[in-house]
C-alpha cells in the first residue's frame, strides 16, 4: 500500500504498545512531596507518588452496539457514544454518557454540538425517553435508556438502538453485575462490593518552553535523511520545535503527508546532533509509528500544546473518527500520558476517552 493510499484510510485505533529502549540522558525530576492532614489536624508531607517509568500503556479497546459505541479507559472510567446513521455524514444531535468508577461512581451526560437552536445557542439539558421527562439527572436518563425506546434531547432525537447492550457493558468493565450499582443487570449486591477504580499510572513529565528560532539547515536536512522523508511538493516542512530545561531540542518535522493527514517524524536535537526521539506507544496507523515507510517515531497532525505533544489522526477529514493521543516528555521519552478513540466513522466528533496517566513535574 502507498503511502497517500494508507493516510487517507480510516485511522485504526491501535492498543499494542512499542519496546523502545530509553535513551541515556537527563531522567525525568522526581515529584514532589505533597501536604495531607493528619488526625491531629498537623499537616505532613506524604511520600512522593512512584514515577513509572517501565510500563507500557494499553489503551482500551471500543465495541459498538447498533446506534452506540463504548469503551473504557485503564481508570474504569466507561462512556457510551451515540452514532448517526451509517448511510454517509448525518447531520443531528449526539450524546456521550460517561460513568465514572467504583462503588459511588456517577453517570455524566455531554451533548454534542447538534443540542443548539436555529441561532446557534444552548439549548436547557432536558431529557425524555418514551415521553416520560427525566429531567437533566444523567443517573435517572441511563436508568430509563436500559429499557427504553425513543430518546428525546435537546435539539432532536437520538437512537436507543444498542443503548441496552452498551450500558450492560460498562456493567460488567465496571464490575457491577449483581449489584445495587449496576444499570442494567442489577442485583442485590451492596454498593461495597464493586471494587474500587485501579491507580492511574503517575508519569514523570519535563516542562517544555517556545522555541522560535529556525533550525540550522543542516540539522533538518538530517532529519530529512535519517526519516527518509518524502513530503509532498509545496507543503510547509518546517519542523515544530519546543525546548528542554536543559536547552535539547524536540522536534516534530513534517515528513510525509496524505488527504488530511500530515505525518511528523519525532527528533532530539542537541547542538549539531541529531537522534530519533523514543516513545511508548505507537500513534496513528501502525504498531511501529504513523508510517510504516519512515525509520523514526512519528505522531499525525502533530504539534505541542504547552507540555505536552498532541497527535490527531483522522480517519476522514470532519473529523468524527480516528484517535487524538497526548504525550509528556519524561526526560528520556515521549510518554503516553492521555489517548481518546473513535472507531465508527458516524458523525460523533467526542472521542471516547480510551487511556489516562498521572503527571507528576
Amino acid at each position: 500500500m502507498t503511502r497517500a493510499a494508507l493516510l487517507a484510510a480510516p485511522a485504526l485505533l491501535l492498543v499494542a504498545c512499542s519496546g523502545q529502549r530509553p535513551g541515556d540522558r537527563n531522567s525525568a525530576p522526581a515529584p514532589m512531596p505533597t501536604s495531607v492532614a493528619t488526625p491531629g489536624g498537623v499537616a505532613a508531607a506524604a511520600a512522593p507518588v512512584p514515577v513509572d517509568r517501565t510500563a507500557a500503556p494499553r489503551p482500551g479497546t471500543l465495541k459498538t452496539f447498533g446506534d452506540w459505541s463504548v469503551g473504557c479507559d485503564n481508570g474504569l472510567s466507561c462512556t457510551m457514544a451515540s452514532l448517526l446513521p451509517a448511510d454517509g455524514v448525518g447531520e443531528g444531535v449526539t450524546l456521550n454518557l460517561t460513568r465514572d468508577p467504583g462503588p459511588a461512581g456517577r453517570f455524566h451526560a455531554d451533548l454534542g454540538e447538534g443540542a443548539t437552536d436555529a441561532k446557534g445557542r444552548t439549548l436547557p439539558t432536558r431529557f425524555t425517553v418514551d415521553g416520560l421527562g427525566v429531567g437533566s439527572d444523567a443517573d435517572r436518563l441511563a436508568s430509563a435508556m436500559a429499557n427504553g425506546q425513543v430518546l428525546q434531547v435537546p435539539g432532536g432525537t437520538v437512537s436507543l438502538k444498542g443503548a441496552s447492550a452498551a450500558l450492560r457493558y460498562i456493567d460488567a468493565m465496571q464490575h457491577r453485575v449483581g449489584t445495587a450499582t449496576a444499570t442494567v443487570v442489577r442485583g442485590t449486591a451492596p454498593a461495597t462490593s464493586v471494587p474500587p477504580p485501579p491507580a492511574l499510572p503517575a508519569v514523570g513529565a519535563q516542562r517544555l518552553s517556545p522555541h522560535g528560532a529556525a533550525l540550522p539547515a543542516t540539522v533538518v536536512a538530517a532529519m530529512n535523511r535519517i526519516a527518509r522523508c518524502d513530503l509532498m511538493e509545496g507543503m510547509d516542512g518546517t519542523p515544530a520545535v519546543a525546548e528542554l530545561p536543559d536547552k535539547r531540542l524536540l522536534a516534530v518535522l513534517p515528513c510525509s503527508a496524505g488527504a488530511y493527514n500530515v505525518i511528523g517524524a519525532l527528533f532530539v536535537v542537541d547542538g549539531s546532533k541529531v537522534t530519533p526521539a523514543d516513545v511508548d506507544a505507537p500513534s496513528g496507523f501502525e504498531e511501529t509509528g504513523a508510517d510504516p515507510q519512515t525509520p523514526v517515531h512519528s505522531v499525525v497532525n502533530g504539534d505541542f500544546d504547552g507540555d505536552a505533544l498532541t497527535s490527531y489522526a483522522k480517519g476522514r477529514g470532519i473529523g468524527d473518527c480516528g484517535s487524538s493521543q497526548r504525550f509528556a516528555w519524561d526526560g528520556r521519552r515521549y510518554r503516553l500520558i492521555e489517548q481518546s478513540d473513535m472507531g465508527e466513522c458516524r458523525s460523533n466528533p467526542n472521542f471516547i476517552t480510551t487511556w489516562r496517566a498521572s503527571v507528576r513535574r
